[in-house]
């Protein structure tokens, strides 16, 4: 015999329009929300232990006894703990019309999150009202059935939602316009590649007129030109049609274009909430003083295409100021000759957006060991910390590509005098000719 347990605790999802009409402009509304987890186990791992459980909650009313216990959640760190909290105590109200970008390191508690807000996990403790109806792009593949084709798989998400079959069809042909699948729509979604199937999930969540729509990082698998068009769509859902989204992304380009609120979070807890700007500025300043700096590398492993990169490095003196030219020296080894060569060196921002690309001229090398020197002139960086990226190309095609080779750091020469709107604006700061008249 087969005896299945299942407990819940203490879990609403309230809908705000049972509450008040003070309440009205506020789309979510998160108090005390947590989530613990026991580390490779389902339940609490044992059946007493699920069996004490339930009775203490259910029958005599008290508290969880295994919440008492519980480390944050490091993933850097070794655990003590069998019970981690992905998430700890968050209170957050979320306004209608709002647009809330989600950021923080990977760990953070950041895809919890919106699996709890879209009801695919349920908290283990707290309340979660809300007023509308949720559409959630979480994961690639996420609420389709793979056997169903792209129409059908339209019709089950929109009859979940709530709507009318007559309702979903109105939407079809704009739902499949968006999503660029035309030719695929009758085909299971199971035959689809990554990319085709989140430009249909977020067709979908967009296009069938939820109150709320959440989207994960998962924008990321789409190419440029799917991006754009989301971003642009997410801004018509948000201020033309007065709906709220919840947006998780590392781009920090596409929260600050999107967003006009953000919250930051912090190993399962509420770090910093309020206007983009400040929260983006306050997670770079966190990112920048825990970087740690790299000024060599070295690798000895095959680590391209007929080619290696051996070593790089910074060979500027330590304490590099924004008056200092600075030289990055790199040693390759070529595994056979190659025409129409070139080396190609990216400078990066401290959260990893390019800022500008240098490449040498197109010349040819024989098989063996080189290496390659590029400057930066002094006077272009401002005060910041840097990353170095490389490529090797030949032909127009990257046989190697290495992000994140070097950081670096650069200060302010002590000589320089606080301009008349405070710390000089930007990455870079390059001394252009001027005409005036």
């Amino acid at each position: 015999m087969e005896l299945i347990l299942y407990c819940e605790i203490r879990i609403s999802f309230i809908p705000l329009h049972a509450y008040s009409e003070s309440v009205s402009d506020v789309a979510i509304k998160i108090e005390n929300l947590s989530k613990q987890y026991r580390l490779g186990v389902v339940g609490t791992g044992t059946l007493s232990h699920d069996l004490k459980r339930w009775w203490t909650v259910n029958m005599r009313g008290k508290e969880d006894p295994y919440l008492k216990i519980g480390e944050t959640n490091d993933r850097s760190t070794k655990a003590n703990s069998e019970y981690v909290w992905a998430l700890k105590n968050i209170n957050l109200e979320i306004k209608k019309g709002d647009v809330v970008g989600i950021i923080g390191k990977n760990g953070a508690g950041k895809s919890t999150l919106l699996k709890i807000l879209s009801k695919v996990t349920k908290p283990t403790t707290g309340t979660i009202q809300y007023k509308g109806r949720i559409a959630s792009l979480l994961e690639v593949g996420t609420g389709f059935h793979m056997e169903m084709t792209g129409r059908e798989n339209i019709y089950m998400n929109g009859a979940i939602m709530g709507m009318t079959r007559n309702e979903i069809t109105r939407k079809l042909d704009e739902i499949i316009d968006f999503a660029g699948v035309e030719r695929f729509i009758d085909t299971p979604v199971k035959r689809y590649s990554s990319g085709m199937t989140v430009r249909l999930g977020f067709a979908i969540a967009a296009h069938l007129e939820p109150e709320i729509l959440v989207v994960d990082e998962v924008l990321a698998v789409g190419d440029a030109e799917f991006q754009k068009k989301a971003i642009g769509k997410m801004q018509d859902v948000s201020k033309g049609e007065g709906r709220t989204v919840l947006f998780v992304s590392h781009n920090m380009g596409a929260i600050k274009s999107l967003c006009n609120k953000s919250v930051l979070l912090d190993k399962g807890c509420v770090d910093f909430a309020g206007s983009t700007d400040q929260v983006i500025s306050r997670y770079i300043n966190e990112i920048t003083s825990n970087c740690e700096l790299k000024r060599t590398w070295t690798n000895n492993k095959p680590s391209g295409d007929n080619i290696v990169l051996h070593e790089a490095s910074i060979t500027s003196e330590n304490n590099l100021s924004i008056s200092d030219e600075i030289l990055i020296e790199f040693k390759f080894e070529a595994l056979t000759d190659f025409q129409n060569f070139n080396t190609s060196l990216v400078l990066c921002s401290v959260e990893n957006e390019p800022i500008f690309n240098s490449w040498s001229n197109v010349f040819s090398i024989e098989k063996g060991n080189h290496s390659a020197k590029m400057f930066i002139p002094a006077n272009l960086l401002n005060k910041n910390i840097y990353r170095i990226r490389i490529l090797l190309v030949n032909n127009s095609r990257a046989l190697l590509d290495i992000h994140d080779v070097l950081h670096f750091e650069t200060h302010e020469t002590e000589s320089r005098d606080v301009a008349w709107f405070g710390d000089v604006i930007g990455l870079i700061r390059p001394k252009l000719n001027w005409a005036i008249s």
